[in-house]
């Protein structure tokens, strides 16, 4: 998962997946995401697992995001390596 943000002096992004009832999805809470920082066009989403969030493939998901002083422009999912 790959954003294209615009934060403020001490502000962050943060990104949880929850489940189709609204649970969030373990390994993917907000809690668990490293906070995304700085001015990029494509900053990669990690959580304490990783970045890799193929195991999400087929799922019915949704996407909560928490912003702090910051512009969310845009997100995109990204093939590893790429």
């Amino acid at each position: 998962l790959e954003l294209n943000a615009q934060m403020g002096g001490g502000g962050y992004i943060t990104v949880e997946f929850l489940d189709e009832d609204g649970r969030v999805i373990n390994g993917f809470a907000r809690a668990d995401c490293v906070r995304v920082q700085g001015n990029s066009v494509r900053h990669r989403v990690a959580w304490q697992s990783g970045s890799d969030v193929s195991s999400l493939t087929g799922k019915v998901v949704r996407m909560r995001f928490d912003l702090r002083d910051a512009k969310l422009f845009a997100f995109q999912f990204q093939e590893a390596g790429k």
